[in-house]
């Protein structure tokens, strides 16, 4: 009798391949709802931060970039390099983190 693992969880597109590679069973499903996907990105986006920021380990960043493109692409149906604009227009109008200022109080 095999041992079972749940996830529910939206995954990268190879990783069944990979787990069957493996000699195991992946049972999957397709997200049809436009919102569900959303939904379920936005989760991912929320798990793969937080591995990051538990681990530090620079190789998640990458796994973030993957959410955040295909948030970009598929949900918002707008290009890398116009996100890019707009973070840059930002960085203009803004600054950055490069100063690593804290706000510590504002007197009114």
């Amino acid at each position: 009798m095999r041992e079972e693992t749940k996830y529910n969880k939206l995954i990268r597109d190879k990783i069944p391949e990979i787990i069957e590679k493996q000699g195991k069973i992946a049972e999957t499903t397709v997200i049809e709802s436009e919102k569900e996907y959303r939904t379920r990105l936005m989760a991912k986006l929320k798990e793969e931060v937080m591995e990051y920021y538990n681990s530090g380990d620079p190789d998640e960043i990458a796994d973030i970039l993957e959410v955040l493109y295909t948030l970009i692409d598929k949900v918002h149906n707008m290009s890398v390099l116009e996100i890019e604009k707009t973070r840059l227009k930002k960085q203009k109008e803004r600054g950055g983190f490069e100063k690593r200022l804290v706000l510590k109080r504002v007197w009114e």
